[in-house]
């Protein structure tokens, strides 16, 4: 759901990004069956994107 907080693991062929607390700002069209959101952390510049296996909610 946008606007809500969630823990992003990056897979092993992203060792470069920073795994982390982000928001949701976007819902993406799915890739095959799977949602994909735009994600974004606060101490980022940029935002990302994230398959919702990558995702954790926070709690």
């Amino acid at each position: 759901m946008i606007g809500q907080t969630v823990r992003y693991i990056a897979g092993p062929l992203n060792r470069a990004s920073a795994d982390g607390t982000f928001k949701i700002v976007k819902l993406l069209p799915p890739e095959g069956d799977e949602h994909q959101y735009r994600i974004k952390n606060t101490e980022e510049a940029f935002e990302r994107v994230a398959r919702e296996s990558q995702l954790d909610r926070h709690r």
